[in-house]
């Protein structure tokens, strides 16, 4: 396992990622962790450019984060629509959830994760790619497994 700053600043840099919603969410709400979540989604536009793949429900979980920061602590709700605009309008590879569920219920048996999470595990492992990741409960449960995961800050 790679921490997610000596990870994202190596001279080696992978020709994509999987890339999961507490990453994505990070463009849009500041948190600890968004500087490097924007270095990373900064690579899109490298060249050459680097391939972002999540799972199609990558966008309902982002959704639902905007939510409740909308809900419960203030975040100003017409921002989170165009904060919703502008991630449906970056270039993310989506996966049908379906392509994806077999593999991922074994992985969330194996390691004691959400189905949701082996989605994202199963991806990494399918497309051979990284996973960059905020979720550290996740990261130290798929600790043996043959994907590659990159904390980025929480």
């Amino acid at each position: 396992m790679d921490s997610g700053l000596n990870a994202l600043n190596s001279d080696v840099i992978p020709s994509g990622y999987v890339i999961d919603a507490s990453v994505g969410i990070k463009l849009f709400v500041i948190e600890e962790g968004s500087d490097q979540a924007l270095d990373l989604f900064n690579r899109l536009t490298s060249e050459p450019p680097v391939i972002f793949y999540v799972p199609d429900y990558f966008y309902a979980e982002c959704a639902n984060v905007l939510w409740k920061y909308v809900q419960y602590y203030g975040y100003d709700a017409e921002s989170a629509r165009q904060d919703l605009e502008d991630l449906r309008g970056l270039a993310l590879l989506s996966i049908p959830t379906a392509d994806l569920i077999a593999p991922a219920f074994e992985l969330a048996l194996a390691y004691d994760l959400t189905i949701y999470d082996a989605c994202y595990l199963a991806l990494a492992r399918l497309v051979s790619l990284p996973l960059a990741t905020a979720d550290v409960k996740m990261t130290e449960k798929a600790a043996e497994s043959e994907v590659k995961i990159q904390l980025i800050a929480q």
